[in-house]
């Protein structure tokens, strides 16, 4: 029997965040420090984006004032990377990944605030019912890498920052022209902060001019293009027959695919205890249940201020892909 318009759509999304579960692989592969890592792959996407019409037009016909809030958002974005990658470099893919779905905890404060919709008290109470997961996710790893949870739920911040300002600002400008001004503006950004990282953050520093070799240059491009634009553009068109819903259930799989992979890829399991993934599965049970609640909330009363718009901004790791 052909395959519904739905069915394919499910597929993509679920291939989509397959694709991005990778991202925190391939970060582990790549030898480059975290620095340069990010601005190589924001490098890529934005050689990539400048070749597309369509962003040329959208950005001609950007109002200046949002191009600039664009623009800071990138420097969000690049700070959420590069936290990310530096926390896969100081511990591992699960770790990393795991921390990311911090990033609904901090939203839940965040979001009322930035986007001028209501508070939800039930969203909060799912973020703190996350914490004792994060508390046997901080006790079931090694010692030396508990820096890495550190820096990882400052990534989850960052996201649920630059999440948030995108939620606000996303139905004003074609997404892909949206896309090449962030990363643009982040590549802007790690250049001017590479003499001070040193200082700031020594961990993470590296080489900006330094060519990566054959090796790191082909995860980089499958990175760049085989992680970020293409399922970008899949889930796109995916967005056309699912609801936000959805698409926020699947997406929610992200890091249960990355601490797979990273399993069966990398043998991460063997670095980590069981007290880890006890951990990791209350934050996920906390993460999963919050579009349940939500569904059953939106089926009695829609919000006021929600986005009725779902768009996909192709920067983020985590889970603010649709709302």
């Amino acid at each position: 029997m052909p395959m519904t318009d739905t069915a394919r759509a499910q597929l993509q999304i679920h291939f989509c965040v397959l694709l991005w579960g990778f991202t925190a692989i391939l970060g582990k592969l790549i030898s480059l420090p975290a620095l340069p890592l990010v601005w190589w792959r924001m490098l890529l996407v934005v050689a990539a984006l400048a070749l597309v019409p369509r962003v040329w037009r959208g950005l001609r016909a950007l109002p200046p004032r949002l191009f600039l809030g664009y623009a800071g958002i990138g420097v969000v974005v690049s700070l959420h990377w590069l936290t990310f990658y530096g926390a896969i470099k100081l511990a591992n893919a699960s770790v990393a990944a795991t921390c990311i779905a911090l990033a609904p905890a901090f939203t839940a404060v965040i979001e009322p605030w930035v986007a001028k919709r209501p508070f939800r008290p039930r969203e909060l109470a799912l973020g703190v019912a996350v914490l004792p997961g994060v508390a046997m996710v901080v006790g079931g790893v090694p010692d030396g890498m508990r820096v890495g949870v550190a820096v990882g739920a400052l990534s989850a911040l960052l996201v649920a920052v630059f999440g948030s300002f995108n939620k606000r600002l996303v139905e004003h400008a074609d997404p892909l022209t949206v896309t090449g001004i962030e990363l643009g503006a982040g590549t802007l950004a790690l250049t001017a902060l590479a003499p001070l990282l040193p200082l700031l953050m020594p961990a993470f520093d590296g080489d900006l001019l330094a060519v990566p070799g054959l090796y790191d240059g082909t995860l980089l491009l499958v990175l760049a293009l085989g992680c970020t634009l293409l399922p970008f553009a899949l889930s796109l068109v995916a967005l056309r027959h699912l609801s936000a819903y959805s698409v926020q259930l699947v997406t929610n799989l992200e890091p249960v695919y990355a601490i797979v992979l990273a399993a069966l890829l990398l043998g991460e399991q063997r670095e980590l205890t069981p007290l880890f993934y006890l951990g990791v599965a209350v934050i996920l049970g906390a993460v999963f249940l919050d579009p349940l609640l939500a569904r059953r909330t939106a089926a009695r009363q829609p919000a006021p201020g929600d986005v009725q718009h779902p768009e996909v901004l192709g920067t983020s790791e985590a889970r603010q892909v649709v709302d």
